[in-house]
């Protein structure tokens, strides 16, 4: 049986191999372990399973670290049965010895991806490399040495240099994991041992390290893990590690002297003992330091606590000198690192550091100038930095003042009125007062100036403030609203939250300007009701009220009053500030439109108010409330639809862009509300009779839901048609056609699915001519909306044309090309686009004008827009190029009778509908594109005395260009304005025949003067 599982582990092994799936091979990796499970303990001696485990091995350095397989495998081969492991190890060794072999410096990458891989979470990998210790130190000191020279040899190939670069980068990594997870190795009496390898190594290491860490041609990525390294070989290798945190202070106020420090260390990192090195360097040392020393514990002590201090002084002084961006950055993190390495080493401290460290300070003094000159960096980095600074400076102050009341503390106090004495435009002061509603509670700082909340509504007409502002906001009454549940059993303190937070927000909406209103909608109202949904109720009583008082209702609220003295001006009022109010509510799931309806909170009528008032924004959040949920499936009410078919009635023709486009997308939002909920309803009327589903049936029923939907659809199509009549404005046009065209996209056929209503069903001919009468608009948006929905109609419009209407339309379309009038020739594109989809074009239409090729149009694969495409182009060319022919005779009479841009614009029209990478024809297209080539330059040599590229608005030829000159000459002459009626020809005879009588009779005074006002 033993050996029937030994040979089911090597044929499993030569199946995985010959796979070519990668899943399939993981699939057979993750057999192996459960089938050595099944072995007895005699199986490790075994050869065959020890040519297995080689197998493995060779298989697992064989992997990019990228390979999922390699994961599987390791993964895997964590669940080793024990008895397997001894003979597992010697296998990893061997193959581990193998590639520590590499020479190749482009290939130490993979190499260091491999210990990289076996010293993480990998029991064989770190067991492999614990038995080869010296050989990975050593190479990994080889590595680093090697690609360093490399790097210098490359100077100037940057290509060559970033890949250098990055394996430097892995190499210092790997270096670092070595000493830090398997430290045991290195521990003991090595130190007092100058003559061992691995004591070389590591003093190899760590020189390289330092002169990574002073290169600055390297990247700043290999500088600042330099000096990790450079911190962590120094603590590995000292051998007293009380007095580390000594000679770090030392390093960074350069006052090391070299009688208190090892022989070793002045060896390898003589050139940081100078004290002369760029403040990148001391950067990095600092970013070390803070990294790779132990904060929490205590164990450095008072010297500890000095290098704590020492750093922060660094910190601070190098902020004044280091501007570069990248390094602007750096500082920025490392002195949030220094902050949270600050909180650990107050939990087990001295009362001095508790002293030090206290708010009211010297470092923390200099901490808070840091946040307030960074906290508007251009860099979002810093900005983020600058305000965990100031989070963690607060936290701390208060781990150091050990539990003080924050009410009463200076501190906390001085800063509080501090911030809230700077202007509202700094935007520090926003994250920054946030940080300190944490500490000190909302209750506390409105204790200060209960105006606060409005101050920040005010500052909301700044669109680049109001996100800082929202966030301000949502802070302070969230922090409110937890005080008050915490100090207040009952709901009692409902109307003092209402009265801070949400009544100055009800009278900026009523008062304010759009800009402010909007954003205040936007970033602040969806934040408020999502704190406290039930204020909802208090909103609409306040604005109800305020509404209907200003229809005559007379209420006795001193808010109420308030709304009406400001609803005369030129703003939203109360009515307004209801609907964005109610649309924000039910976009964000806090209401059922419904419910409030039916309760009475809002009428019917308020909504048809707000749905034609004059200001265009409450419009749009009149008609957001009835199109906008948070449930694309919420079935659409009757009352809705009827709201829906009162407001197409009215504002169709509104004349701002902007507003007809929010209009469109609002209501194609609410026929994706009814084409998904309508399916919800077909499933939940195919499964009626299951109890499950009864649910909504008592409330909906799905048959008389469906046929509302379907009576909706068809009443809406037939109100928009009607605005389609002959003279509309451009703007009911371009709304109009909009929404037919969502309305066939959103309800198209789609397969398997039952339709509610299909556009088609309500398309008669006299509504497919409506469609074509808009391709004449002189508007191109209306024309490009009126093409699409034509060629989204095409089926049941071609089925609704004779050959008759066709024939007539085709023949519409060619003498629209030639027309002088320019938006013409862009119809006959259009018209001509729409009548290439028709099947029968080239039978109907075409065959008195082109010669077909018969074998071409019985051919089913080729496509029906290819082939009329092809035909269509090459009888519009074959007019552009008779049309040419006359030109050359003359170009006026081209330009007034047949002009023959119109021509090459449906060419250029039909062209561009084409599918270009799927085409069938390809040889005839070929002879036609040869022939547009062709005839563009005939056309451009026709033109060209009278119109260039380079002069489009005429040509002045240059005097020596003789011939051009002559031509111009010509059609100028031809063009001169001549003489044609008679009354001027009768004239200019008559004034011959004076001249000629006033010759014989020169003495004759009347017939002179006769002649001389006939001249005059």
């Amino acid at each position: 049986f033993r050996v029937s599982e030994e040979q089911n582990l090597a044929s499993l092994l030569l199946h995985c191999a010959q796979l070519s799936s990668g899943i399939q091979q993981i699939q057979c990796i993750k057999q192996i372990i459960p089938l050595m499970k099944k072995m007895d303990q005699n199986s490790a001696s075994d050869p065959m399973v020890k040519a297995c485990l080689d197998i493995l091995g060779e298989i697992y350095f064989t992997l990019s670290v990228k390979n999922p397989l390699k994961k599987v495998l390791q993964s895997s081969l964590n669940c080793l049965p024990e008895q397997f492991m001894t003979e597992a190890v010697q296998s990893f060794v061997r193959c581990l010895r193998e590639e520590l072999k590499t020479t190749d410096i482009y290939l130490y990458r993979k190499v260091l991806d491999n210990l990289a891989s076996c010293m993480e979470d990998f029991n064989l990998g770190k067991a492999s490399i614990k038995n080869l210790f010296k050989e990975v130190l050593q190479f990994l000191q080889k590595s680093l040495l090697d690609i360093q020279e490399e790097n210098r040899q490359n100077s100037g190939n940057r290509i060559v240099q970033t890949q250098l670069m990055h394996d430097l980068l892995a190499a210092i990594k790997v270096s670092m994991m070595l000493v830090q997870k398997l430290q045991e190795n290195i521990q003991g009496n090595l130190w007092k041992n100058p003559d061992s390898l691995i004591w070389q190594s590591m003093c190899s290491l760590l020189k390289s390290s330092t002169n990574f860490l002073m290169d600055e041609t390297l990247l700043q990525t290999v500088q600042t893990t330099s000096g990790l390294a450079f911190i962590l070989f120094t603590k590995a290798m000292y051998e007293t590690p009380e007095q580390l945190p000594s000679l770090v202070s030392a390093l960074l106020m350069g006052s090391v002297k070299d009688t208190e420090i090892p022989a070793w260390f002045v060896g390898n990192c003589g050139v940081l003992c100078s004290g002369k090195f760029p403040d990148s360097v001391l950067l990095f040392l600092c970013h070390g330091a803070l990294a790779m020393l132990e904060w929490n514990s205590g164990s450095m002590g008072e010297k500890g606590e000095k290098l704590l201090l020492d750093i922060a002084s660094v910190l601070l002084s190098l902020s004044t000198k280091l501007k570069e961006s990248s390094m602007a950055t750096s500082l920025s993190r490392i002195l949030a690192v220094w902050t949270n390495s600050a909180l650990n080493a107050l939990v087990s401290c001295s009362p001095d550091l508790k002293i030090n460290l206290n708010g009211n300070s010297d470092i923390p003094g200099k901490l808070l100038e840091y946040v307030y000159t960074h906290w508007e960096h251009p860099l979002d980095a810093v900005r983020h930095q600058t305000k965990l600074i100031f989070k963690n400076l607060l936290w701390i102050h208060q781990t150091a003042i050990n539990g003080s009341d924050e009410k009463s503390d200076l501190f906390f106090a001085g800063l509080t009125k501090s911030l809230l004495s700077l202007e509202w435009h700094v935007r520090g002061k926003y994250a920054s007062l946030g940080c300190l509603v944490e500490f000190m509670g909302t209750e506390n700082i409105l204790q200060l100036d209960r105006t606060i909340p409005i101050q920040i509504l005010d500052v909301m007409n700044d669109q680049s403030l109001a996100p800082y502002a929202s966030d301000l906001l949502e802070t302070m009454f969230v922090n409110h609203k937890v005080h008050f549940t915490s100090v207040f059993q009952e709901n009692n303190w409902i109307d003092q939250w209402h009265d801070t937070w949400i009544s100055p927000l009800l009278l900026i909406l009523c008062e304010g300007n759009n800009d402010q209103t909007t954003y205040i909608i936007d970033y602040y109202l969806p934040k408020l009701l999502k704190c406290s949904p039930d204020s909802l109720n208090y909103m609409m009583k306040i604005l109800q009220a305020s509404a209907d008082a200003n229809l005559g209702k007379e209420l006795n609220i001193i808010f109420v009053v308030t709304v009406i003295k400001i609803s005369s001006r030129n703003r939203r009022g109360a009515l307004g500030a209801l609907m964005a109010c109610l649309r924000t509510a039910r976009a964000h799931g806090h209401l059922e439109l419904s419910n409030i309806m039916s309760s009475g909170l809002v009428s019917s009528d308020c909504i048809k108010q707000g749905l034609v008032h004059q200001h265009n924004q409450v419009c749009i959040d009149a008609l957001g409330l009835l199109c906008e949920t948070h449930r694309s499936t919420e079935i659409v009410s009757i009352e809705e639809m009827q709201l829906i078919q009162f407001f197409i009635t009215y504002n169709l023709n509104n004349q701002a862009p902007s507003v007809r486009q929010q209009i469109c997308s609002l209501l194609r939002k609410l026929f994706c509300r009814i084409q998904e909920s309508s399916q919800v309803l077909y499933k939940l009327e195919q499964n009626k009779n299951k109890q499950e589903l009864l649910e909504d049936s008592t409330k909906w029923d799905p048959v008389v839901t469906l046929q509302q939907y379907k009576v909706f659809m068809s009443s809406l199509c037939d109100r928009l048609f009607e605005a389609l009549f002959p003279g509309s404005s451009h703007a009911t046009r371009f709304s109009t056609l909009t929404i037919l065209g969502s309305i066939a996209e959103i309800f198209s056929v789609q397969k398997g699915q039952r339709q509610v209503f299909q556009l088609t069903q309500e398309i008669d001919s006299a509504r497919i001519q409506t469609l074509l009468q808009c391709l004449a608009s002189t508007f191109e948006e209306v024309k490009v909306l009126a093409f699409e929905l034509l060629i989204k109609l095409r089926d049941v419009a071609f089925n609704l044309q004779d050959s008759e209407n066709l024939e007539l339309l085709f023949q519409v379309a060619m003498d629209l090309s030639t027309s002088a009038k320019p938006y013409d020739c862009v119809t006959a594109s259009y018209l001509l686009n729409f009548l290439i989809h028709h099947e029968e074009l080239q039978r109907i239409c075409l065959g008195k004008w082109v010669q077909l090729n018969s074998q071409i149009d019985q051919d089913q694969s080729i496509s029906t827009v290819e082939k009329n495409t092809l035909a269509v182009i090459k009888l519009l060319l074959a007019n552009v190029e008779e049309e040419i022919f006359q030109a050359k005779k003359s170009l006026l009479q081209a330009a007034a009778s047949f002009p023959m841009y119109g021509r090459v614009h449906c060419i250029t029209g039909a062209l561009k509908q084409l599918p270009l990478s799927n085409l069938v024809l390809r040889a005839e297209w070929k002879q036609m594109v040869a022939r547009l080539i062709l005839m563009s330059y005939k056309l451009s040599e026709v033109v060209s005395p009278v119109v260039q590229s380079s002069s489009p608005e005429g040509l002045i030829p240059m005097d020596s260009d003789s011939e051009t000159a002559d031509r111009l000459q010509m059609i100028l002459h031809e063009i001169q304005p001549q003489d044609t009626n008679d009354y001027f020809v009768q004239a200019k005879t008559l004034k011959e025949y004076c001249k000629v009588e006033s010759e014989k009779l020169v003495d004759c005074k009347p017939t002179e003067n006769i002649c001389t006002e006939i001249k005059g």
